[in-house]
């Protein structure tokens, strides 16, 4: 669902009634500005911001006095971080960037990257120390050009040894240009074999429908999808995706969402109308903003519908539908926000099954703020003295039957995946693909062998990026 301009204009009432620009007679320092701008848009739209004191209406009689209050904290995200309710524990998901057009690149797949997809695990014996593993890699990145593929270990970057303490340096800093040194598993010790890369870091955008396949097993004729990013410039891929499987006749499908973090709200809602069908103009999921909000505009601006059209600005055309009663999802901790959203939304009309391991259990929403009259990219005085904007944390959804799950969705089948033995995607190889054709054609739910070999994720590629695990929606 988009908000509409009704909200934005009642809201907009709401603010300037909160903290009235009077008396002022001095003009507002470039850090001013930024501070009234996180502190406006967090009074108007965060969740929670009835429960932050520094947040209510009544806080500040002038701006003034606002940037009195915030003239001695160090940086905007100083600033932010002060108005966060409970961070870490209630909001785990907010946060705020300093340059927006990387976090909207972002959000349609668009990052600096060498194309590797990976995860950072700790040692078994040294659990200071960190080995990544590569997930997939990206079509057309230096990574694919130089032969990196699924399964690969590495343990040192430029000749040091990953740790906690410094992956985030030599993996997720300024540099552009960089070489990993691979390693054998070794019993989840891992030792360099000899092999070294060395790869460059340049703008990439990455489709997230990563492979369209199926796999024929006796009488059922399983599509799957694997698909990594809910990003609304892929709309018509997706779409295009389910067309395939439309012509493949398929009677199962998989839907692969390990190392999906989420993304937009209204794409999430397009794949349910895609694996169903049936359920056309019926509501998929409810949002649930602030009072202020709420109060604001009517509450049937708040319900996400299924719908059988694809209408997001790029492209408008019918959606390809498989009228499905029953799907399948492979998940892990990575799967989150509008990866969970789509998997309890459906839950309340048809046969949800997953393979893997529980969710993240992300249920809320964020919106991207930005310095102008309406917080929005297009709204009126957009500031261009900078180029910050938030992504607080502004809703959460629930399903047709009001329920979400915040500790995660637990899988029908719980198998972690085997770092020694990865597999192939979108083949029986991979483990998790495995047990996943096993549940379809048996009906087995006895739990799968556990691995032996798990390992503590530290971090990975995709929450290190700007848009990181986040489900949103556009604010216009």
């Amino acid at each position: 669902m988009q908000i509409k301009s009704l909200l934005l204009f009642s809201v907009g009432i709401i603010l300037f009634t909160s903290c009235k620009k009077s008396n002022v007679n001095s003009d507002p320092t470039a850090n001013d500005e930024i501070h009234d701008f996180i502190w406006s848009g967090m009074n108007t739209y965060y969740l929670w911001q009835e429960d932050v004191p520094d947040l209510a209406d009544g806080r500040f009689a002038t701006y003034q006095q606002l940037w009195s209050y915030y003239a001695d904290y160090e940086s905007p995200s100083d600033v932010f971080n002060s108005l966060l309710y409970q961070p870490g524990t209630v909001d785990r998901f907010s946060w705020i960037v300093d340059d927006y057009v990387a976090l909207e690149n972002s959000f349609q797949g668009i990052n600096v990257s060498s194309g590797i997809e990976f995860g950072l695990l700790r040692f078994s014996s040294v659990p200071s120390d960190i080995f990544g593993y590569v997930r997939y890699v990206v079509a057309g990145s230096d990574a694919e050009s130089k032969c990196i593929i699924r399964g690969m270990l590495f343990t040192e970057v430029d000749g040091t040894q990953i740790t906690e303490n410094n992956y985030r340096d030599l993996l997720f800093g300024s540099n552009l240009s960089y070489t990993i040194t691979l390693a054998d598993y070794n019993d989840g010790d891992p030792v360099s074999n000899g092999n070294s890369i060395s790869l460059t870091k340049t703008q990439i955008q990455e489709n997230p429908v990563h492979i369209v396949t199926t796999i024929t097993e006796g009488s059922h004729k399983i599509g799957y999808l694997m698909y990594n990013q809910f990003a609304s410039s892929f709309d018509g891929d997706l779409n295009a995706a389910f067309a395939t499987l439309q012509s493949e006749n398929i009677t199962d499908l998989i839907v692969d969402l390990r190392y999906n973090g989420g993304g937009s709200v209204r794409t999430a809602t397009y794949l349910g109308g895609m694996i169903t069908g049936q359920f056309d103009g019926e509501l998929f999921s409810r949002e649930i903003w602030n009072l202020k909000v709420q109060e604001a505009i009517d509450e049937s601006n708040f319900v996400n519908n299924f719908t059988n059209q694809i209408n997001n600005g790029a492209i408008n055309e019918a959606i390809n539908s498989l009228n499905l009663s029953r799907v399948y999802f492979i998940t892990t901790y990575s799967s989150a926000s509008a990866s969970e959203l789509v998997m309890n939304s459906l839950s309340s009309y048809i046969d949800v099954k997953s393979v893997g391991a529980t969710t993240r259990g992300k249920v809320h929403g964020s919106a991207t703020l930005y310095d102008s009259d309406n917080f929005t990219r297009n709204g009126d005085n957009l500031n261009p003295n900078h180029s910050w904007a938030m992504q607080p944390l502004v809703l959460e959804i629930v399903n047709a039957n009001g329920s979400n799950d915040p500790n995660g969705i637990t899988p029908t089948v719980e198998l972690d995946e085997d770092y020694s033995n990865l597999g192939t995607l979108g083949d029986r190889s991979d483990p998790l693909i495995d047990r996943t054709v096993i549940l379809i054609t048996t009906g087995s739910r006895s739990s799968a062998a556990k691995s032996t070999n798990f390992h503590e994720e530290v971090s990975n590629s995709q929450i290190n990026k700007p848009s990181k695990n986040n489900m949103y929606l556009d604010l216009d």
